[in-house]
C-alpha cells in the first residue's frame, strides 16, 4: 500500500490504518483506542486542549510519552483546582524534566483552568461549549481522503471556536490547535476513508449524547 498518496499502511494484524501511528506501540493504541472517540468529559476535554497547546511545535508522539506525567504534575487537568492554585507553581513545573519546560505554555495551563472555570458557569459545561461547535455535514468534506487531510489542518470551524475562546482570554489556543483537538476527541472524524478505524468512530459518534440534547 503506497503510504505517501493514501495515508494508509497495512499492520501485521492485516488491518489498514492511518499511517502516523508509525507502528509504534504507544501510538498504535492511542490510534485505535482513543483518537476520534467522541468525549463528553470536562475533565478530559480540558486536559486535551492543555497538552494540544504543549505540542506547538513540537510532535504529539513526544507529548503522549509524556502524558502521565502532564497528569501527575496539574492534578488530573482537574480545572477547578488549578484554578484556585498560586501561579508561583510555575516556577517548580520548570524544574520537572518529565515536562514541557516551556514558562508560557505552563502558565497557559493556569490562565486557562480560571477560564474554564468561567465557561462551566456560563454554559453548564465544557462539553456543551465545544459539541456546540461540531460541524454540520456541509461544513464537512465529502470524503475523508489522505490530500483532503493534509490540505486542512484547520478549518472554518476551527477558526470560529478559536476566535472565540481567544475573546474569552484562553491561550495557546490558535485554530490549527484547535482542529486537533477536535479530531482528537470526536467532534469530527478523521480517520481516513480505508482505516478500519473510521467505521468504528462513526458509530461512537452515532451512540454518542450530545451534551445539553
Amino acid at each position: 500500500m503506497d503510504e505517501e498518496n493514501t495515508g494508509l499502511v497495512r499492520g501485521e494484524d492485516g488491518r489498514t490504518r492511518c499511517f502516523w501511528h508509525g507502528n509504534l506501540p504507544d501510538y498504535l493504541r492511542y490510534h485505535d483506542l482513543e483518537w476520534g472517540r467522541p468525549v463528553g468529559d470536562d475533565v478530559r476535554l480540558f486536559e486535551k486542549l492543555c497538552l494540544e497547546g504543549f505540542q506547538s511545535g513540537l510532535s504529539w508522539l513526544t507529548i503522549l510519552r509524556k502524558r502521565d506525567n502532564f497528569r501527575e504534575a496539574f492534578h488530573g487537568f482537574d480545572f477547578e483546582r488549578l484554578a484556585r492554585e498560586d501561579e508561583a507553581a510555575i516556577e517548580g513545573h520548570l524544574q520537572n524534566a518529565g515536562i514541557i519546560r516551556h514558562r508560557g505554555k505552563i502558565a497557559s495551563v493556569y490562565n486557562n483552568a480560571r477560564r474554564a472555570v468561567e465557561l462551566r458557569k456560563e454554559r453548564g459545561s465544557l462539553a456543551r461549549y465545544f459539541w456546540s461547535f461540531e460541524p454540520r455535514p456541509h461544513e464537512r468534506p465529502s470524503v475523508l481522503d489522505y490530500p483532503t487531510l493534509r490540505a486542512n489542518p484547520k478549518t472554518e470551524v476551527s477558526t470560529r471556536i478559536s476566535k472565540d475562546l481567544k475573546k474569552r482570554g484562553w491561550t495557546f489556543v490558535g485554530p490549527t490547535t484547535i482542529y486537533a483537538f477536535m479530531q482528537a476527541m470526536g467532534l469530527v472524524n478523521d480517520h481516513i476513508e480505508g482505516c478500519f478505524c473510521r467505521a468504528e468512530v462513526e458509530a461512537d459518534r452515532t451512540r454518542f449524547e450530545r451534551p445539553g440534547t
